[in-house]
This record gives C-alpha cells, structure tokens and sequence, in this order.
C-alpha cells in the first residue's frame, strides 16, 4: 500500500488539519524518513500555507483547535509548529499551553521550529549602533518628560540602560527617574 493510500485510510479521505476533501496530497513533516509515520494528509489550502508561511490566514487555522487532539504524532507536530506560527496573533497561545505532547513527539516538534536567535530583538541607537543591556549612552536631542516636569537636556549621560522588548525602546534614568527613552534620540557614549 502506498503512503498516500494509508493515509487517505487512517484519515478518511480528509485533510488530517482543517478536514477538507478536496486536493488532498501527502506533506512529509520533516524532518522526516519518508513513511507514512512522518507524514500527514493534507488539503491544497493547508499545504499552501504550510510551504509559504507569509501567506498564512489565521482564521483558516483556528480548526487546530481540533486537529492538536488527533492521536497521530504527525499532525500533532504539525499543529503545535503551526500555533507556534500564529503566537503574534494572540489566541494560539492558550491552545499551545492545553496541548501534551510525549517527549519523542515533543522534540521532534521543535526540530522544526525556527531558533529563538532568528527572532531577537536589536535596538539601535542614531548612528545604527547596536545597543547592549548595560550600555552608556548620550541624548542627542532634548526630551520632555511628560509625567515627571522636566527636561531631558540634549548631551545627558544615560548610564547602564535596561532593553525592553520593544526595539525602538529603551530604558534609564534621567534625573534619578527611570523612563523610556526613544533610542533614535540616543547615540552610544
């Protein structure tokens, strides 16, 4: 028996993702050995999707919340890599916190996952000098400082800032008060 007949059996003739019927074609979760083990049977929409990340519509994967249940490892790999995916859409998050995966099935789900490093965030300062945690730096311009009355004059050392998650932030103190300054208007000391 070929993959993709037992597949379309262990399925039922649908996408083992959303539960289409039509389009149907095979999708090696990698990575993979090639069996029908590591395999999953999935829709032409799905398997757009799947192969162009950027063209994924979050709507279509809220039948995820289905699909993670499923007892086949395959498409529980392919569920939680998928809600990893759509985490910067908010609602993911709470199906990836519900979802148990055995620990073979666990790891070879985050052996597809992208590195965290990919990700990270970098703050640049005026000049596009990469800012580290700890860093001195100058204020170039003056900023108003709404909520403490006062000034942030233009030369004003910022000793030992703090990264926030946002790139175009960061952290100090001015004055003895602790406030988010703009990094643009910063240069490194």
């Amino acid at each position: 028996m070929s993959i993709e007949q037992t597949l379309q059996e262990r399925s039922g003739s649908k996408c083992e993702l959303c539960g289409a019927t039509d389009h149907l074609s095979v999708y090696e979760v990698p990575p993979s050995d090639g069996s029908a083990d590591q395999a999953v049977l999935v829709c032409g929409t799905c398997k757009s999707q799947i192969e162009s990340p950027d063209t994924m519509d979050a709507n279509h994967w809220r039948c995820l919340n289905d699909s993670m249940w499923s007892p086949v490892p395959a498409v529980q790999v392919m569920a939680y890599r998928l809600l990893n995916a759509l985490r910067a859409e908010g609602w993911p998050q709470d199906l990836l916190d519900m979802m148990y995966l055995e620990e073979e099935t666990k790891a070879w789900a985050d052996a597809g996952l992208p590195d965290d490093d990919d990700d990270a965030i970098v703050h640049k300062d005026s000049n596009g000098n990469t800012l580290q945690e700890g860093d001195d730096v100058t204020l170039i311009k003056d900023l108003d400082v709404k909520g403490a009355g006062f000034t942030a004059k233009r030369g004003t050392l910022v000793k030992n800032i703090h990264l926030t998650d946002n790139p175009l932030h960061i952290e100090g103190k001015v004055n003895g008060t602790q406030i988010v300054l703009v990094a643009a208007y910063l240069k490194k000391a």
